[in-house]
């Protein structure tokens, strides 16, 4: 027994649309739009595997249990270095913001003090109109005690590669963001079928070949035939084949 196709209001509305602005469809581009709204069908190309599905979830679902979308990676941070620290036997201090370099974490110590206070926003003395290269100097143990802050440890965590770039993301979800973002191209159900560069994924090819029949237009031509408006549509397309 025959299913007997019906045309919705909304599909009615929908397909009226979609004619105003490909008046040169044909009835199998037509029946293809149809088919595509009524199954809500986002179908997508991969290009790096040459292979077409039916929706990006699909080929998602597919990329995640092959392990070929994303990795687990652990990455250390570390925090800045100390200015100061317990091995530091002479500083050089800003006497206006109180920076300090160390004989023994700054390369170049005395140069960077003189470069930091010639440079310093809060340096206001002036000598022949250029800043003055002011700063104090300690080998004082107590006093070089004062500069010495507590450095937090380097702490460890998991993020998240991409398989298809390496680039590294804080969660699954931003890898995910970034891979349908730039690397799957939207198709029209009528663009998928009206290609061979691609292969088509196993479940969305069987989904095609079952929709895509004579019997199925023609009962698409019988629902068009019970609206008016397809009538002048129908028309030109009988007249085409």
């Amino acid at each position: 027994m025959t299913t007997t196709l019906t045309i919705t209001p909304d599909q009615k509305e929908e397909l009226l649309k979609f004619l105003k602005k490909n008046r040169s469809a044909d009835l199998v581009m037509f029946y293809l739009h149809f088919v595509q709204e009524k199954f809500k069908l986002k179908p997508v190309l991969f290009p790096r595997d040459k292979m077409i599905f039916q929706s990006v979830e699909d080929l998602i679902q597919k990329l995640e249990k092959e392990g070929k979308l994303w990795r687990e990676t652990e990455i250390t941070i570390q925090f800045g270095q100390q200015s100061v620290n317990t091995d530091t036997k002479k500083i050089y201090i800003c006497p206006f913001t109180g920076k300090v370099f160390g004989d023994n974490t700054c390369p170049n110590p005395q140069d960077a003090i003189y470069d930091w206070v010639a440079k310093c926003p809060e340096n206001k003395e002036r000598v022949g109109g250029l800043p003055v290269k002011r700063f104090f100097v300690s080998e004082d143990p107590d006093v070089i005690k004062n500069y010495i802050s507590e450095r937090k440890a380097s702490i460890k965590k998991v993020v998240y590669s991409s398989v298809i770039t390496g680039k590294l993301f804080n969660n699954k979800a931003s890898v995910i963001d970034s891979f349908k973002l730039n690397h799957v191209k939207p198709l029209t159900l009528f663009e998928v079928q009206n290609q061979n560069r691609y292969e088509i994924e196993e479940k969305f090819l069987s989904f095609i070949q079952k929709h895509l029949s004579e019997e199925k237009i023609s009962q698409f031509v019988e629902a068009l035939s019970e609206h008016p408006e397809f009538e002048p549509y129908l028309g030109k397309w009988v007249e085409s084949e």
